[in-house]
């Protein structure tokens, strides 16, 4: 799917992108609030500072994706694939993450207040300056 025909889509009311192919788009600052991109492909995608805010990307795959500054309050990222991703100075309050693999993600200075991140995969990630008050971790290593 190119970028510019899911931006249309999205102007034109429609939310449902799940398994959208859209590995190494840039989407950077994108309004894209309440999407859907459950088991898409954002491999590699510039999603820097794009607005996330209670969106579904269950099982979707960010690996080496760009969510710096992104705002992704509310988020469900349940099983998604975000190895290697920068998520540095994201906005996840709230974000559900439960199994999500970010082994060698970079959360540097991102905000997961009372996120849900149990069994969470974080080996090797960058956590320095994370804000992690009132989430959950149980069983994340």
């Amino acid at each position: 799917m190119e970028v510019t025909e899911l931006l249309k889509e999205y102007e034109n009311g429609n939310r449902d992108f799940a398994g959208a192919n859209l590995s190494g788009a840039n989407l950077s600052g994108a309004m894209l609030v309440g999407v859907n991109f459950s088991r898409a492909n954002l491999s590699g995608a510039n999603l820097s500072r794009a607005h996330l805010t209670k969106a579904e990307l269950n099982d979707a795959n960010l690996y080496r994706a760009n969510l710096s500054f992104a705002k992704m309050g509310q988020v469900r990222l349940a099983d998604a694939e975000l190895t290697k991703a920068n998520l540095s100075g994201a906005f996840l309050v709230k974000a559900k993450l439960p199994r999500a693999k970010l082994s060698g993600a970079q959360l540097i200075g991102s905000n997961l207040r009372s996120a849900t991140l149990w069994n969470a995969n974080l080996c090797t990630a960058d956590m320095q300056f994370i804000n992690l008050r009132g989430a959950n971790l149980t069983g994340a290593n």
